[in-house]
């Protein structure tokens, strides 16, 4: 009877450590994917993880060798002037010259008309071209405008008004003597405009989703990092930065409350989207073709698959027809001088 006792006693032991090591290979098993502590992406806990497969003159090995797209990112851009193609413009005559500083102080104190972006530039003597009004600068006449559309809609008369009282109050307190185009005029340009750049919007994304094990965002992060990803403003987003004072190429977004957890490793991340905002990215930086190259090469290294957004993966012929269809957008806005990428272009698709 007591031999019996003993070898149930040591049976149920050898029952509970096989539950124990089952249990923590299960939980090994499904913990997310964790970046790798030499710096080589491709690393984790599962062993299907293979290293990125393209390689090109535009990948950066790590975060560490960034700082020059990071610098690209927060550079101050130069911004357009007003232009008659997408602004109602206003000019205003002054009976002598302004200095910088009175024009900046007779600037309102909100550069916005309703949703739509508000603006003077004046004259100045020195170079004898339009420019925002500068300390120490002089002008012989100013002008005010607001524009015709952006994503939020066409101008609308409450907005027209908003601008005429804005205006009017900057040529007053400079003495000057503004010249209000016809509102009705100014609004059907707005709807028009609204119509044809909400027929050439096209903002694409590519959902890349865990085929087996889930991600960690650091396994993310550094995957990204080596295709030249560099983290962005919003936890969550990465991006792939353009030529300087451009827009990002490209964007690479996740969960953002898995970004800010206590402990992001493990956390565990089933998909990532890349986007494309394609009117804000010029053409020659073939950024289509680059989203490809960089969702291929990030389905390959992580084990994922790209998929639509009915889940159903998109097979290379689709994405030559939307590649094809992206060109003759970028054909439509070169010849509405509205380019995507260009200064005029990023204003109105903003």
């Amino acid at each position: 009877m007591m031999s019996l006792q003993i070898s149930l006693a040591i049976l149920g032991v050898l029952v509970l450590a096989a539950v124990l090591l089952h249990g923590t290979w299960s939980s090994r098993k499904n913990l997310p994917k964790q970046a790798s502590q030499d710096g080589n992406a491709g690393g984790g806990s599962s062993n299907n993880s293979p290293p990125v497969g393209h390689s090109n003159e535009r990948q950066e090995p790590a975060f560490d060798n960034s700082l020059e797209a990071l610098t690209t990112l927060t550079s101050p851009e130069k911004k357009a002037g007003l232009d008659a193609l997408i602004d109602v413009i206003a000019p205003i005559a002054i009976e002598s010259l302004v200095s910088g500083e009175a024009a900046l102080a007779a600037m309102p104190a909100t550069r916005r008309a309703g949703s739509k972006p508000f603006a003077v530039e004046g004259l100045s003597v020195e170079t004898g071209e339009w420019e925002a009004p500068t300390a120490g600068q002089r002008y012989s006449a100013f002008q005010a405008g607001v524009q015709l559309a952006n994503r939020t809609g066409a101008l609308n008369q409450i907005e027209y008004s908003e601008f005429v009282m804005k205006a009017q109050a900057f040529a007053d307190a400079v003495l000057g003597e503004p010249e209000f185009p016809e509102m009705h005029d100014e609004v059907a340009r707005g709807r028009e405009l609204d119509q044809f750049a909400g027929q050439h919007d096209a903002q694409l994304s590519f959902t890349l989703r865990a085929s087996s094990t889930a991600w960690s965002p650091g396994y993310v992060q550094q995957n990204a990092a080596r295709l030249g990803f560099v983290a962005g403003a919003i936890p969550g987003r990465m991006v792939l930065p353009g030529a300087q004072g451009q827009a990002p190429i490209l964007g690479l977004s996740f969960d953002s409350q898995a970004a800010m957890a206590e402990d992001p490793e493990q956390t565990a991340l089933r998909e990532v989207t890349l986007s494309l905002d394609a009117p804000q990215v010029s053409r020659s930086e073939q950024p289509f073709a680059r989203m490809c190259e960089a969702a291929l090469a990030l389905a390959t290294a992580m084990d994922g698959v790209i998929i639509d957004d009915n889940g159903s993966r998109i097979r290379a012929e689709a994405m030559e027809g939307i590649h094809a269809d992206l060109e003759k957008l970028y054909d439509t806005l070169d010849a509405r001088e509205l380019s995507a990428g260009s200064m005029l272009g990023r204003r109105l698709f903003s």
